[in-house]
């Protein structure tokens, strides 16, 4: 299923249903009068936050969405049902914008439900206008459109940890490993064109498409995934052995490099205090497999501890290395 991560949509609440005009008609009642009932109201229309990044695929084919017109009134006296509400589901993360009226909703927690269009009231029937003075109305009201409006949908990407890296740093690989998110994994550059999720003791842990330089001003994959770095709450910066054949400071070259695309989206943006740069992080030293001297590992690892001291060296091929570093970051993801 492609992924999907915004769309527009056509969105109408529902209609009133109209009143109507009757007259009590029974045998043993001569001065009958009016029974004309209400009619119901439209449905409302909603957005509720799930759990699902891929939920907007479903809605691919179909642009437009409409919750239930209200009954139109009865004979006797009957009330009109009112109309089906209309609940759009939506991945948490997600922020809706009317675009006609631009305001805006943020869904944040699963489970979240926002009233975002009204049904229209239902129309009255002839036996709402009885009075003292008119004792046989004949009229009745017409029930009211409901609201409606065109909407842009982006997600947001909420979890709990983010992968991030330059392609192959093996962000999908150590996903699947930690979780069972199933991701596909290849063995070439932007292997990740979709974010994906896992679950892991519970915290979601985001595998974001790699970032190459100038994925700020768009080239790459660009801000298209550096906006869903955006509402994790802590990020893991991945970093490849295989940088060793850049330099003796091939691998601290590379993290400074993410460093420095996260810094110029937050300055674009004007993120301050809330940009990426100030999330809490941890760094991991990937494929260490491919690196035969132990010394040079243990030297690589030195320098990243004097740039932060949760650092953590990783080999997929290496069940108690993997063990190791699982129990630490749930220990670290209960801090957090």
């Amino acid at each position: 299923m492609a992924f999907i991560d915004e769309m527009k949509i056509y969105a109408e609440a529902g209609r009133g249903g109209d009143g109507v005009v009757r007259w009590r008609q029974e045998k043993f009642v001569p001065k009958g009068g009016p029974s004309g009932g209400d009619a119901g109201r439209g449905g409302d229309f909603y957005i509720l936050a799930v759990r699902d990044i891929h939920i907007l695929a479903k809605y691919k084919a179909k642009k437009e969405f409409k919750a239930g017109r209200g009954e139109d009134g009865g004979k006797k006296s009957l009330h009109g049902k009112n109309g089906e509400d209309f609940i759009l589901e939506l991945p948490i993360g997600s922020v809706v914008t009317n675009l006609d009226t631009d305001e805006t909703w943020q869904l944040e927690e699963v489970g979240q439900k926002i009233l975002i269009l009204k049904g229209g009231y239902g129309g009255f029937g002839n036996e709402h206008f009885k009075s003292s003075t008119n004792t046989t109305p004949k009229e009745s009201r017409q029930g009211a459109e409901g609201e409606k409006g065109n909407f842009k949908i982006e997600l947001e990407i909420f979890a709990d940890m983010g992968l991030i890296g330059l392609p192959n740093a093996g962000k999908t690989s150590l996903l699947n490993t930690l979780t069972n998110a199933e991701a596909k994994v290849g063995d070439y550059a932007f292997t990740t064109l979709d974010p994906n999720l896992g679950d892991f003791y519970g915290y979601i842990i985001a595998d974001i498409p790699g970032l190459i330089e100038g994925a700020s001003e768009g080239k790459g994959l660009g801000v298209k995934f550096l906006r869903h770095i955006k509402r994790t709450k802590m990020l893991a910066h991945l970093i490849s052995f295989e940088n060793l054949s850049k330099g003796s400071t091939g691998m601290v070259k590379v993290y400074k490099e993410i460093r420095k695309e996260l810094e110029k989206y937050d300055k674009n943006l004007n993120l301050g205090e809330d940009g990426l740069v100030s999330k809490k992080e941890i760094i991991l030293l990937t494929k260490s497999d491919a690196v035969e001297d132990p010394k040079t590992i243990e030297r690589e690892k030195n320098k990243f501890e004097k740039i932060n001291k949760n650092v953590f060296v990783i080999s997929l091929f290496d069940d108690k290395m993997i063990k190791k570093f699982s129990d630490s970051l749930a220990k670290i993801l209960k801090k957090k």
